[in-house]
């Protein structure tokens, strides 16, 4: 399960970077990578969030926190995806998925051009 997850893991965190070259990365470790946006956050005077991706005991983690102020950009996301979210930022994998992670891709590009 571990090597499935490293996998799961790998292809994410690839997704994430492609998807928001203009964050900067706050922190890149194995299971665990942060994005922050370039805008200053005015009640913590710190860089916003941008997304998550983190190794769980159960699955991998991939959140877009711009779902926070944007979620009509899950509008149109497909069933499948949906049954991959949880909350409103984050979604879900214990496996790869081509299709759902070019879904995913698409996405999270959207939530790096707001």
């Amino acid at each position: 399960m571990a090597d499935d997850f490293a996998d799961v893991y790998a292809r994410l965190r690839t997704i994430m970077l492609e998807a928001a070259p203009a964050m900067t990365i706050n922190r890149d470790e194995p299971g665990a990578l942060e994005l922050r946006t370039p805008d200053i956050d005015p009640k913590t005077k710190q860089p916003g969030w941008f997304g998550t991706v983190t190794t769980k005991r159960s699955y991998v983690a991939f959140h877009l926190m711009p779902l926070y102020t944007a979620p009509d950009l899950t509008e149109d996301i497909s069933l499948a995806l949906g049954k991959r979210k949880q909350g409103k930022t984050c979604f879900n994998f214990k496996k790869a998925d081509d299709v759902l992670f070019e879904e995913l891709s698409a996405l999270a590009r959207r939530c790096a051009a707001i």
